[in-house]
């Protein structure tokens, strides 16, 4: 193999495998002398890649961790296994790698040839997740659409279903997607509204960035606390906002602050008022699984939902009068 930039990746994407090469066995492979293989070697030392080298009669070589993450060569293989991967995630929010994720996506889609591209799709067409995640599904095409747009300080446009089911079309200047845990929400500024705004990113269908570039505009406060104040606002989009009576360190736990904002009292409970008025079942339910008593104290349809939940837990515990004894 002449093609020295072409052998540098043949080599480099074999030292990638969890193994030691000797010098000769690498030779052989690339069609070059064991001298070569040491130039090369130098070549990607000098490139930031960690390439380990042990002392014996044959010698060998093998990638180290190192003080930074280099750059990996993936074959076909690995590349498509890689962006199922990522995409059967990155449709449910997951905590702690979310934003990650997506962008890691959103980097390996822009790269993959449109051979892959089509047997990543063809894959995850064919199959079915067996477990869903607490929040909407969301299409990880449309977040890496996003997230490639906010990159790329490309104005965005897409459509809007609002919470009432109102559809509006919406050309934004996308700032960052933040995770709650079980959504996605977008914040952008809104240029026909003249303002900033969250959009749930399970609402968006057709996003599509422009090419148009702009200057990134300074948001009043930090990403998160903004998406926190929104859903305090608006009740994450829902009904109102539901008050619950619970043990303080419970609250600080299994409260995130995007949910609820906790207030103590003097005794060691505390109310709290959470923001996510369109979905009482899975407030009821995440109450119940701290294991602990609470009190609903408004509105009176989270009370008649986690009595409800109550009443189906009993009666599945509960021994049927016709189970043979």
């Amino acid at each position: 193999m002449t093609d020295t930039p072409a052998r540098l990746l043949t080599l480099l994407s074999l030292l990638q495998t969890p193994r030691e090469w000797p010098g000769s066995e690498l030779a052989d492979r690339l069609g070059v002398s064991s001298r070569t293989i040491r130039r090369d070697i130098d070549r990607l030392r000098d490139l930031g890649y960690p390439v380990e080298a042990t002392l014996g009669a044959e010698g060998g070589y093998r990638l180290v961790a190192g003080a930074a993450m280099p750059p990996l060569v993936l074959d076909d293989e690995e590349a498509v296994a890689i962006a199922v991967g990522l995409r059967a995630g990155a449709g449910h929010a997951i905590e702690g790698v979310e934003e990650a994720s997506v962008r890691a996506l959103a980097k390996l889609e822009q790269v993959l040839p449109s051979r892959l591209r089509h047997r990543v799709s063809s894959l995850q067409s064919a199959t079915v997740a067996l477990t869903r995640g607490d929040g909407a599904s969301i299409d990880p095409r449309t977040l890496t659409t996003i997230a490639s747009a906010t990159a790329g300080q490309e104005r965005l446009r897409f459509a809007y279903r609002a919470a009432d089911g109102t559809g509006t079309r919406r050309l934004v200047e996308p700032n960052r997607l933040v995770s709650t845990g079980r959504r996605w929400y977008l914040v952008a500024y809104d240029l026909d509204r003249d303002d900033w705004r969250t959009f749930r990113v399970d609402r968006v269908s057709e996003p599509f960035a422009t090419g148009a570039r702009f200057a990134a505009r300074e948001l009043p406060m930090d990403a998160v606390a903004f998406v926190e104040r929104g859903l305090r606002r608006g009740g994450g989009g829902g009904r109102g906002t539901y008050e619950v009576e619970l043990h303080f360190a419970v609250a600080a736990e299994e409260v995130p602050g995007w949910l609820g904002a906790a207030e103590a009292d003097p005794a060691g409970g505390c109310r709290v008022r959470f923001a996510c008025g369109d979905a009482p079942e899975w407030l009821a339910a995440r109450l119940a699984l701290t294991g602990l008593p609470f009190t609903v104290l408004a509105p009176a349809s989270l009370a008649a939902t986690a009595l409800a939940l109550g009443t189906r837990l009993s009666a599945s515990a509960a021994p049927s009068a016709s189970a043979p004894a």
